[in-house]
């Protein structure tokens, strides 16, 4: 018998099945940008909420960058409640229903009987997905990950609040902007974006237009008058190379902290993300109160509750948009792509202007500009990698294959 005839002609079922998986990522890719847009309209919506921030919201200098990232990650933990609860209500149905086998078990295929189902059906070894691909990932290696991802996560977070004691806001805003060049050079490193001319120009007329817009800001006059005395950490005195420093480290640990999210998760199908952000929430309660303490000792931020009614209405405000935004936010990155949501983020500055507008606040010309060129080069990323398959890499020469995911998630 000639095996060659016997075995079906793969090309036609390959297409067929090639069309719905195409159809399905770009849909998954249209679900992720909109998911990308609410973000950043929650994002301006809550700036605009606290702009009076410097003045209101920490109205009477209640600047604690240290305890507004702690506070904010620790809220976190409430997404184990719903966890918590399926998990209570799950054994209680089980030991009515009676059921013996463990819930997600399944039997593992030997090689003997995945020959004898190539066999039968006829499919090649290649047609078969790999499981490791799409296998979701078990309750601890979730906390596994959740473990390295709080620590990246505080550190950018804490350090961009920080730099403000110590920089111009201006001067931390451009800074932490270059996490599109970190980004695009980390996930080329790890293969999950290929190194594109249009990617590279994108994130370099983004960061124009982020220079742009906050070098206009800076040169706005200052308020008349005395400034408020604070009771945070400006009393320490203003040393620019530092906070310069500290927003650097931000642009660097987010691009570190959102590539390591798509490597390791590739698909939002693999992880419960109530449970993910839940032990990230729980890591930060346990692990991060020392660095607090420390703090306090050295006398660089001491520790003080809020003791105006507005700032702790901000605080509250600010615990609350985390909460949502950046769940939202992790599941946009998966149906997208590392740089896309990050050069995505700098659209807060347009959406501002735009409000801006809205409430009679005139704009400068620079300004605008800024806002226009931001807007023209997410416009120009994201039509470059809505065509994922056709990206031919700098490097590579051909469209970048990711590496083969291993069979489970090891972060030690």
């Amino acid at each position: 018998m000639d095996t060659e005839t016997a075995l079906p002609r793969p090309s036609s079922r390959s297409k067929s099945r090639t069309r719905p998986s195409h159809l399905t990522s770009r849909k998954n890719y249209l679900v992720g940008i909109l998911l990308l847009l609410a973000v950043v309209l929650l994002w301006t919506t809550s700036n605009f909420v606290t702009q009076v921030g410097r003045n209101d919201l920490f109205e009477d200098g209640y600047e604690k960058p240290f305890l507004v990232t702690y506070l904010n990650t620790s809220a976190f933990s409430l997404y184990l409640l719903p966890y918590l609860f399926r998990r209570y209500y799950g054994r209680k149905d089980q030991k009515v229903g009676g059921r013996g086998r463990h819930e997600g078990y399944e039997p593992l295929l030997t090689d003997v009987d995945a020959a004898g189902t190539l066999g039968a059906t006829g499919l090649e070894a290649a047609d078969i997905p790999d499981k490791n691909l799409s296998k979701p990932l078990t309750t601890r290696e979730t906390a596994h990950l959740a473990a390295v991802f709080c620590l990246l996560w505080f550190i950018a977070n804490w350090t961009v609040n920080a730099s403000l004691d110590y920089t111009s806001v201006a001067s931390a805003t451009i800074l932490s902007s270059m996490s599109g060049f970190f980004t695009l050079g980390i996930g080329r490193v790890f293969r999950v974006e290929s190194l594109t001319i249009v990617k590279i120009g994108a994130v370099i007329t983004s960061f124009v237009g982020v220079v742009l817009v906050s070098l206009s800001d800076s040169s706005q006059p200052e308020p008349a008058g005395p400034p408020a005395p604070t009771a945070g950490t400006s009393h320490l005195p203003s040393m620019p190379i530092v906070g310069d420093a500290l927003a650097l480290f931000s642009a660097l640990f987010y691009a570190l902290y959102v590539t390591l999210l798509k490597v390791r998760i590739r698909s939002e199908d693999r992880i419960d993300m109530q449970v993910f952000f839940g032990f990230v929430g729980l890591f930060n309660i346990l692990a991060c109160w020392p660095i607090g303490v420390l703090l306090h000792l050295t006398g660089v931020e001491p520790f003080e509750l809020p003791y105006s009614r507005k700032a702790v209405m901000a605080l509250l405000v600010n615990m609350t948009i985390t909460l949502s935004s950046d769940y939202i936010y992790v599941i946009a990155m998966l149906k997208t792509t590392p740089l896309v949501v990050t050069v995505g983020l700098s659209l807060t500055m347009p959406l501002a202007v735009l409000g801006d507008f809205l409430l009679g606040r005139p704009a400068k010309a620079q300004v605008m500009l800024g806002a226009v060129v931001v807007i023209f080069s997410f416009l120009a990323l994201g039509l470059e990698d809505s065509r994922n398959a056709e990206e031919r890499d700098l490097i590579a020469g051909s469209p970048l294959e990711p590496e083969p995911e291993r069979s489970d998630v090891r972060l030690d």
